[in-house]
C-alpha cells in the first residue's frame, strides 16, 4: 500500500516545518551559549569551576518543570536542558568530577544525570578518593552514594565527612534497575552471580526465588562484577544498563530489585558553599555537650521543632573520639541562611559539642 499524494504533501509540510524549528532552536542555543560565556568575562572569571552555580541551575530547570506542557515527560525535557547547560558550561574547559568507578557504575549514572556529558567524568577507586580528589584541586567536584531507599545509609560516605573540610553543593537522586546480565544464553548456565553487597542486598528476594542455590559474590562495585561477568565462563553479574553497555553483556532478566521504588541518594561534594536556590536543604553534623541522660537529643534539636523547621533525616555515627561516643547526622528543610533556620542553628550550637555546617544546597530536581 502506497501514500497517498495528498498525505505525501502533508509529510512534505511538516518535514519543512520541522527544519525551520531545527533552524530556529540551533540559533537560539548559539545565542545562550554566547550569553553563557559573556557570564564569565563580565564577572572576570578564568576557570569553569568559578562560575558554576548549582542554585542557579536548579531554577532554571525548576522553571523548565513549571513550563513544560508535554507531549515530552518532564524528565525527558530537564534532560535536554540539562545537557544544554553542560554544554554551554564546557566551552572553556570542562568540570572535573570525581566518582566511584570504575566506568558503568550507578555513581558515573549519577554523574551525568547531574552534570550533564560534558564534563570530564574521574573514575577512582574508593569513596576516600573522591574526596582526596577535590581536596587537592584535582577535581573540582565530587559525587558519592549516600543511603538507599531500601538498603539505607551509605555509612562510608557521612564518616568522611568527620575529617573532611568539604561542603555538600547538592544531591541526586537516580531510580536504580537492577539487571542480571551475563555472557550465557539462559540462566540455567549461571554457576556464581557478582555485584557489590548493596546491589545484591536490594536483589535478595528475587535471588531466593529463581536462583536459591546460585553462588553469591560481592565485589568492590557493580562494574567490576561486569567486568568479571565479561570475562569468566559462568559468572553472571547484577548492575545497571550502562554497565551492561560498557562491558558488551546481555541483560538476562531486566529490574530485579525488590522494590519498585528502590532509589539511590547522591551528594556532591565541593569546596564552597552556594547561596539559597529558594528550595534548600541542609546538612549538618551534631553531638550535645553532654552525653548522657535522659532527653539529650531532643534537648539538642528541641530549636528546630520551635522555629518550626522540618527535620527530614537523622543518622548516629561513632563520633572516633572514644568509646560509645556519638556524633548525628541531620538533614532539615531550607537554607541555612534562611532567618528562621539561621536563629535554630545559632541556639544548636550553643549547645553543642561539636556543630558544622556540611552544607546547605538545592534539593534534588528529579
Amino acid at each position: 500500500m502506497t501514500d497517498r499524494p495528498d498525505d505525501e504533501q502533508a509529510l512534505e509540510r511538516l518535514r519543512k516545518r520541522i527544519d525551520e524549528i531545527d533552524a530556529s532552536i540551533q540559533e537560539l542555543i548559539s545565542e545562550r551559549a554566547r550569553c553563557a560565556k559573556e557570564i564569565g568575562v563580565v564577572k572576570g572569571l578564568a576557570k569553569t569551576a568559578e562560575f558554576y552555580r548549582p542554585e542557579r541551575e536548579a531554577q532554571v530547570l525548576r522553571a523548565v518543570l513549571e513550563r513544560n506542557k508535554g507531549p515530552l515527560t518532564d524528565e525527558q525535557v530537564v534532560r535536554i536542558f540539562r545537557e544544554l547547560m553542560s554544554a554551554c558550561l564546557a566551552l572553556e574547559e570542562p568540570l572535573k568530577v570525581a566518582y566511584l568507578g570504575p566506568e558503568g557504575t550507578f555513581t558515573q549514572t549519577a554523574v551525568f544525570k547531574h552534570f550533564g556529558h560534558s564534563v570530564r567524568a574521574i573514575s577512582v577507586a574508593t569513596i576516600d578518593e573522591i574526596f582526596r580528589e577535590v581536596e587537592a584541586g584535582t577535581a573540582d567536584f565530587g559525587v558519592a552514594p549516600v543511603e538507599n531507599s531500601t538498603e539505607g545509609t551509605v555509612n562510608h560516605t557521612l564518616d568522611m565527612f568527620l575529617t573532611s573540610p568539604l561542603k555538600i553543593c547538592g544531591e541526586v537522586e537516580l531510580r536504580i534497575h537492577q539487571h542480571l546480565m551475563g555472557r550465557m544464553r539462559d540462566m540455567s548456565a549461571i554457576k556464581r552471580i557478582c555485584s557489590h553487597s548493596q546491589s545484591l542486598a536490594q536483589c535478595r528476594g528475587w535471588l531466593a526465588q529463581h536462583l536459591p542455590n546460585v553462588e553469591r559474590i560481592a565485589v568492590s562495585s557493580n562494574a567490576e562484577a561486569a567486568r568479571r561477568a565479561r570475562d569468566e565462563e559462568g559468572t553472571a553479574a547484577i548492575a545497571g544498563e550502562s554497565a551492561a553497555e560498557v562491558y558488551g553483556l546481555d541483560v538476562l532478566c531486566p529490574n530485579i530489585e525488590d522494590e519498585a521504588d528502590n532509589t539511590t541518594r547522591f551528594l556532591v561534594i565541593g569546596r564552597k558553599t552556594f547561596p539559597p536556590s529558594g528550595n534548600d536543604k541542609t546538612s549538618l553534623l551534631v553531638s550535645a555537650k553532654g552525653t548522657e541522660g535522659p532527653g539529650v537529643l531532643f534537648h539538642l534539636l528541641e530549636p528546630l521543632a520551635r522555629h518550626r523547621v522540618n527535620m527530614t533525616r537523622i543518622e548516629s555515627r561513632p563520633s572516633r573520639r572514644k568509646k560509645w561516643d556519638y556524633v548525628f547526622f541531620v538533614d532539615v528543610d531550607g537554607h541555612a541562611d534562611d532567618p528562621k533556620l539561621k536563629q535554630a542553628l545559632t541556639e544548636i550550637e550553643q549547645q553543642s559539642n561539636l556543630f558544622r555546617v556540611l552544607g546547605a544546597y538545592p534539593k534534588a530536581v528529579l
